[in-house]
């Protein structure tokens, strides 16, 4: 289902930023939501299809789409629609539909998001995608993106109210029509897939692979039931997608990693949600408060963890990691200014070949007022790192913290000069590499006692620039080196953090 990444990315819209509920009341978190116990009543199967047809069309479906239920944490915070088939009168053309709603308590805020796709496809085996179109609306702003495919790539022609449509040209994709429900492809050809995704909010295209699993048995209403399952991973998101299928081709579930679950629902139970308070549903509470050696500079504190995989166990210059006994781990997180003797002066080269320098429809450093803004705070300053801390520190300043005024584009934040740490970091890392400052987003925990009393770490987003080494700068809460009280997990996807929720625990604080 093309849904899965999207209700990823979603997710860590709405997590990445509950730092700024700093000395904000708590909320209690709302009463469980009961899972059914079994899927949603299917509808007619779909007619045959006709010859000449890619597989994804003779692929078994519910006729008139399919709702699941969106669970974080078995808390339901929206819904998912999907549906493809021929477009009547037109059966050269496959048309598929995702709608993905997410509502929820944010702090004292409700925060909802609306992301709806219609992508039309050449309907014969390895039909080429021809046309989409994109509505965002919510938490991240109103938009719509339509896409025409062209010989030379992709046209983009991006709407917003009280603003001119703009024209944005992309390279080419790759996608294709077996692309817009790989798991049942897979599940009807018996093997693994691998092909393209158009993402549908930065709109690169991005492998992924999908394996076929040995059937499963479960008990249903009574009844043991036979279900096909298919795990998918985008090389975008890195977070393992499982889908379960019955025999009638109606999804019964899906897995995102072990915190989020889609679950096959009537369309008004699906679109029935009680408002999840997010920030403590997703903290991690703490045993003890941190030291105050954490929040110097330079500064040290020492974690000891649970359920920590392996892939985020990496060694910087900030975290350091040491196996213990019965799989926990010992982090040591220290923060300190950049070596004075390694600084650069811009405009340098990305150590990691040029992804950190990149422009895209998000980021937006080659947009001219990105550029112009940029420049006017960098010109002053040939070392990268002083250009890099007036950046960060003029977002501190000229940004209001305002975690219900979301935007997903760098000149949007701009323009509205407000947002949460996604829209602060978003800024910052557009203006650091239009200024020839290597920069990325890094998604993590920060450290923080709410009103409750309770220590614990919240998920944030800020900033880490090349300056001839790499350094930490938070400019949500104008920390130019960001001190150790924050915990980095990943980078801009927001959605590989997906696996820690709600399972990662800290056991001791030294």
């Amino acid at each position: 289902m093309r849904t899965s990444p999207k209700a990823l990315v979603a997710l860590g819209a709405l997590l990445l930023g509950p730092a700024l509920v700093q000395c904000k009341k708590a909320e209690a978190p709302a009463a469980p939501v009961s899972a059914p116990s079994a899927p949603a009543k299917a509808a007619a199967p779909s007619p045959p299809a006709p010859e000449g047809v890619s597989d994804v069309v003779k692929a078994r479906r519910p006729q008139g789409g399919e709702y699941l239920g969106l669970y974080l944490v078995d808390k339901k915070v929206g819904y998912l629609f999907t549906d493809l088939g021929l477009i009547p009168d037109r059966a050269d053309r496959v048309r598929a539909l995702s709608e993905l709603h997410f509502k929820a308590n944010v702090g004292s805020r409700l925060s909802e998001r609306v992301h709806r796709e219609e992508r039309i496809y050449e309907a014969h085996p390895g039909g080429r995608l021809v046309a989409f179109t994109i509505e965002q609306r919510g938490d991240g702003g109103t938009q719509t993106l339509v896409g025409t495919i062209t010989p030379s790539g992709v046209s983009v022609v991006r709407k917003r109210p009280g603003l001119a449509d703009e024209t944005v040209s992309l390279p080419p994709t790759a996608e294709v029509v077996e692309d817009a429900d790989p798991a049942r492809v897979a599940l009807l050809r018996q093997g693994n897939l691998s092909g393209h995704m158009l993402d549908g909010t930065d709109l690169g295209t991005y492998p992924y692979q999908v394996t076929v699993q040995p059937t499963e048995q479960r008990l249903i209403s009574g009844v043991q039931v036979k279900l096909g399952k298919a795990v998918m991973i985008s090389e975008k998101e890195k977070v393992p997608v499982t889908t379960y299928l019955t025999e009638d081709g109606q999804v019964l579930e899906m897995e995102y990693g072990q915190t989020m679950k889609a679950r096959a629902e009537p369309e008004a139970v699906a679109k029935r949600l009680d408002l999840v308070e997010v920030f403590g549903l997703t903290r991690v509470v703490l045993p003890k408060p941190l030291p105050e050696s954490a929040k110097t500079i330079p500064g040290q504190v020492t974690l000891v963890m649970e359920n920590l995989p392996p892939q985020f166990q990496q060694d910087s210059n900030r975290q350091k990691y040491q196996a213990e006994a019965d799989g926990r781990v010992r982090v040591t997180v220290s923060a300190r200014a950049p070596d004075a003797q390694k600084l650069k002066p811009r405009p340098l080269k990305d150590p990691e070949g040029g992804k950190n320098l990149e422009t895209s429809i998000i980021i937006e450093s080659d947009n001219p007022t990105i550029r112009n803004l940029a420049d006017q705070l960098a010109a002053p300053h040939k070392d990268a790192y002083a250009a890099a801390q007036a950046i960060s520190s003029w977002v501190a300043t000229n940004l209001k913290k305002d975690y219900g005024a979301s935007a997903d584009r760098a000149t949007d934040v701009l323009r509205q000069k407000k947002g949460d740490c996604t829209e602060h970091s978003l800024l910052t890392v557009s203006l650091l590499r239009a200024a020839g400052i290597p920069a990325r987003r890094v998604d993590g925990v920060i450290y923080m006692v709410n009103q409750d009393g309770v220590p614990a770490l919240y998920w944030h987003e800020w900033v880490e620039a090349f300056v001839g080494e790499w350094t930490q700068m938070d400019p949500t809460f104008d920390q130019v080196v960001a001190d150790a009280t924050h915990f980095g997990v990943g980078f801009e996807g927001n959605a590989e953090i997906t696996p820690l929720i709600g399972t990662l625990k800290v056991v001791e604080v030294k």
